[in-house]
């Protein structure tokens, strides 16, 4: 992924910080080709900053039981 306005090189010596922005850069973004591991997607569902209904409809994904 590349990303003009964003320093990635000093992004990534805060590998937190970088995971939680390359998350929210995929979800706002695109994937390209690239998947979100849905289980760091739910450890950080608090940490990162998506649209309002990608953030309703990924929730709807995670969360919601599946009916029989």
């Amino acid at each position: 992924m590349h990303n003009w306005s964003t320093d990635t090189k000093q992004l990534k010596k805060n590998p937190e910080k970088y995971k939680i922005w390359k998350m929210e850069q995929m979800i706002n973004f695109g994937l390209d080709d690239e998947k979100i591991s849905r289980k760091d997607l739910k450890e950080n569902w608090d940490k990162i900053t998506i649209d309002p209904a990608r953030r309703k409809f990924l929730y709807l994904l995670l969360w919601q039981k599946k009916q029989s």
